[in-house]
């Protein structure tokens, strides 16, 4: 797809109203990618701080997954090499314990559009158990961290953990992550921005 259809596209989805009724904040898609993006980020949805900046990955959590992947803020930023894919892409509201689950409606109407832009020879990281339930359906047994620690098994898909501020208690329990999947990533991560 040329830069041009995609800046069409970026425009269609900006201007979606499509569960208008049902967000709370009102609808602010916040999306990120270009035909040569070959880091591919599907994470769950805006929290408040990212819905009132409009910039996805705008919070703690963001610098959290920043770190992991050991890219700089201009990097990710930097659509020609990242798209930030998120399942809902609007703030979906308050739930029991946190934010809402994303919306339903908009992974069938967005997803496949956005996916068509990107390169077929992507790495797509798939950040938090709403991502990898789509994305990865024959898991839905397994627990995320059952998932997680099955990551070679999806290449060039990687299962992640949101990297919210609970994490760090998952983390302790999972040494595993730190040891065996981040340098890993990391190392794919790069490779795909430097031939970006």
């Amino acid at each position: 797809m040329s830069d041009a259809r995609a800046a069409s596209l970026h425009a269609e989805i900006a201007a979606c109203t499509i569960c208008a009724e049902h967000l709370p904040l009102g609808p602010r898609p916040v999306v990120q990618f270009s035909p040569q993006s070959r880091v591919l980020i599907i994470g769950q949805a805006p929290g408040t701080k990212v819905h009132a900046s409009g910039t996805p990955w705008d919070d703690d959590s963001g610098d959290r997954l920043r770190d992991w992947l050991g890219l700089e803020k201009s990097v990710f930023y930097n659509s020609k090499k990242i798209a930030l894919m998120p399942m809902g892409f609007c703030y979906p509201g308050k739930a029991k314990g946190g934010d809402a689950p994303p919306r339903k409606e908009c992974a069938p109407q967005w997803h496949r559009r956005v996916l068509d832009t990107l390169p077929k020879d992507r790495l797509t990281l798939l950040v938090g158990a709403h991502a990898q339930a789509h994305y990865l359906p024959d898991t839905r047994k397994m627990t995320l961290t059952e998932r997680v620690r099955s990551f070679r098994e999806f290449a060039p898909i990687i299962p992640l953990p949101h990297p919210a501020w609970r994490v760090r208690m998952w983390i302790g329990k999972n040494p595993w992550f730190e040891e065996d999947l981040l340098p890993m990533l990391k190392t794919r991560v790069q490779s795909a921005t430097e031939t970006a």
